[in-house]
């Protein structure tokens, strides 16, 4: 079992950045591949970025450029850098875990997840 805490939304305006905060708990933790999600209002749950145990990482095309996922492993925290914001990255931010092998943006292949952070990108 896992347990994730996000923190660190907020608004803010066009252009503008924010950094997102996942603390990881539970056992084995450090053995899964950590990601982030998003889903506006009325859309499905998306991937942002995520990050695999030996540390390489895969974006959204939507994001490549201006977000970057980073975790510390001795404290279990994940993070999301978020630069360049646009009206469009508007959504509650989600973190959430999964094993290497099931690693993919599908959100169905994440069995566990955090209660979200709402980020609000004014134009």
């Amino acid at each position: 079992q896992v347990q994730l805490v996000e923190s660190g939304g907020g608004s803010v305006q066009s252009g503008g950045s924010l950094k997102l905060s996942c603390v990881a708990s539970g056992s084995r933790v450090r053995s899964y591949c950590l990601g982030w999600f998003r889903q506006a209002p009325g859309k499905e749950r998306e991937g942002v970025a995520s990050i695999r145990t030996d540390g390489n990482t895969t974006y959204a095309d939507s994001v490549k450029g201006r977000f970057t996922i980073s975790k510390d492993n001795a404290k279990n925290i994940l993070y999301l850098q978020m630069n360049s914001l646009k009206p469009e990255d508007t959504g509650m931010y989600f973190c959430a875990a999964t094993i290497d092998i099931l690693a993919t943006m599908n959100p169905r292949l994440w069995p566990y997840w955090g209660q979200g952070t709402q980020v609000t990108v004014s134009s």
